[in-house]
């Protein structure tokens, strides 16, 4: 039977208007109305010019100097050649020198193109010609790998900054030793800071253009080529402005202390866009390091931060917890990768800070991420006791579907199909392929790949990609409902699921277990006779206990390597 789309989204959003928590605005919010990003960071220098927008391990850069060096940064560039719609990539870590440069390339309206800082001379050389990239923004230490490739790019102009430029001569924080290596030298390249301070002539005005290509943001995943994610400030804005209302709620007197990678996109809203938006301060920190994390927010009392569970979880289990003052955490967003959230996490969470754990969102990098929220849905645990995996309502503006993979078609609500999404934040197309845009984006909506279900009530549930999806016995198995059961049980570190093909049942779903450092004596038959007790047979996995689970730079476990190891 062929379901009317007009009658279905008129159902479902009844459906989801009564589900919609008490309190959670219905609509963005823009702090400072609809203006480009670029233009927030001028509009709260003028506000607030002295206010610290960030602190890098004690050293404060006011939105003032913020606004002040990244016009120097827009400048610098006009001045080597760039112009609006060029691609300008950034090869950092976390440091105040991609924000610098984030919002001096949106200001003078060229692209911003982060390079992962873990890429190995392939990968680089990849993204780099892939965008025609002729200018970057390169860390000190990394500059041996880039010599190795540039003469294979198009690179023409080469800037440099290190790490430890930017440290107080005391530090607030435990700093990592990576950045306390001094500066250095490089004769084939521009040495940004001491540059940026001689820069007197300033850039073009650039009348922003919310609609412009602002970012290419580039997949990630395990398998195949990463494509460019066109991306727009006005796609940002949204989502900066539904999560500040549905879900991250901040305000200029939060302090959000992240240490996600900002090249990561979701690192780039939790850690630079949200707090940006917001006139918040955001104390970067250049990679997870538990003390220092909890020294951070101790020090500046730190509202709101964005954590894996497995962060979370050393936190919990740290010998030092009980020493730090965690209590002005009120807003922590989480996402789970390895280690799932479950109630015995939120409550020991909430025994040690006074605050909830609740999950973040789905999202994509084509969707600029943050597309459901689950805040107001944790009465009874709700959010974490409601299976399959359970990812909350869209939020103000979005749209899901529940799509047939072959044919296209509706599904009734409760059935499962391909999760389809439109949202304003919806990428342009991958850069340079319009045959995989076309693919991808029908009829206004983002065909995902990922299997999904929206619920009787309204609610939409994450089951994992196509293609990782099992067929036991001519049944459907999930490894993502099958990994996040796992992770219920206390002394499972992480877990992937993969399938093995069977002559009797077609598949079997083979879970490979990293364990807790105290499950002494814990060994395969009892986790399986623990999932028997928890799964239908048909989903009970066969166990496979390892060392360690190979992981991706985003912190997912990297799956093909896994079917090697069978």
């Amino acid at each position: 039977m062929t379901i009317d789309q007009t009658t279905y989204f008129d159902r479902l959003r009844q459906l989801q208007s009564a589900a919609w928590p008490a309190g959670i605005p219905r609509e963005p919010h823009y702090p400072l109305g609809e203006v480009a990003i670029s233009e927030h960071l001028r509009e709260w220098a003028r506000r607030q010019p002295n206010k610290p927008a960030c602190i890098f391990y004690g050293r404060e850069i006011s939105y003032r100097e913020l606004d002040n060096l990244s016009d120097r940064f827009a400048a610098l560039l006009h001045e080597h050649g760039a112009r609006p719609g060029d691609r300008v990539a950034v090869f950092l870590p976390n440091c105040p020198q991609f924000m610098v440069a984030f919002f001096g390339i949106l200001k003078l309206g060229a692209v911003h193109v982060p390079v992962n800082p873990l890429f190995r001379e392939a990968e680089l050389a990849y993204e780099l010609n892939d965008t025609d990239a002729r200018l970057i923004l390169c860390l000190d230490s990394l500059m041996p790998l880039l010599r190795q490739v540039r003469d294979q790019t198009p690179i023409e102009t080469v800037f440099v900054t290190s790490l430890a430029e930017m440290l107080p001569a005391v530090p607030s924080l435990p700093v990592p030793k990576a950045l306390l290596q001094p500066r250095v030298d490089c004769d084939d390249a521009i040495d940004l800071l001491p540059t940026l301070a001689r820069v007197t002539k300033p850039a073009p005005a650039v009348q922003p253009d919310l609609d412009a290509i602002a970012a290419l943001n580039y997949t990630g995943g395990t398998t195949g080529m990463p494509k460019g994610c066109i991306h727009t400030q006005r796609d940002m804005l949204y989502t900066a402005g539904t999560s500040l209302a549905a879900s991250f709620a901040l305000t200029p007197d939060d302090v959000v202390v992240n240490f996600v990678p900002i090249f990561w996109i979701a690192g780039e809203d939790t850690g630079l866009l949200f707090p940006m938006v917001a006139g918040a301060t955001v104390v970067l920190m250049a990679r997870w390091d538990a003390v220092g994390f909890m020294t951070a927010v101790a020090r500046y009392k730190a509202s709101f931060a964005y954590l894996l569970v497995d962060n979370a979880v050393e936190v919990l289990e740290h010998p030092q917890a009980s020493g730090f003052d965690l209590s002005s955490l009120r807003k922590v967003r989480v996402s789970s990768f390895v280690k799932k959230l479950n109630p015995d996490f939120r409550a020991r969470w909430r025994a040690l800070t006074g605050a909830d754990m609740i999950e973040a969102a789905w999202g994509m990098t084509e969707t600029h991420t943050m597309d459901t929220f689950t805040i107001g849905m944790q009465q009874g645990d709700f959010d974490l006791l409601s299976q399959p995996v359970f990812v909350g309502l869209p939020v103000p503006g979005t749209d899901f579907k529940i799509c047939d993979f072959d044919s296209g078609a509706l599904m009734p609500l409760g059935e499962t199909g391909e999760i389809c999404v439109c949202t304003p934040s919806l990428f342009k197309g991958y850069w340079k392929r319009p045959d995989a845009t076309a693919e991808a984006i029908r009829g206004g909506f983002l065909h995902t790949g990922d299997i999904g279900v929206i619920d009787e009530e309204g609610y939409l549930h994450f089951l994992g990609r196509r293609k990782e999806m099992l067929k036991v016995k001519g049944m459907s198995v999930f490894p993502a409902e099958i990994e996040a059961m796992l992770g219920q049980h206390p002394a499972i570190a992480g877990s992937g699921v993969i399938g093995r093909e069977d002559t009797e049942r077609g598949q079997v779903p083979v879970a490979f277990i990293a364990l807790a450092e105290d499950a002494a004596g814990l060994d395969e038959a009892a986790l399986t006779a623990w999932c028997r007790e928890r799964m239908a047979a048909y989903k009970v996995p066969e166990i496979r206990l390892v060392q360690a689970l190979p992981m991706t730079a985003t912190g997912k476990v990297k799956k093909e390597e896994l079917r090697a190891l069978l």
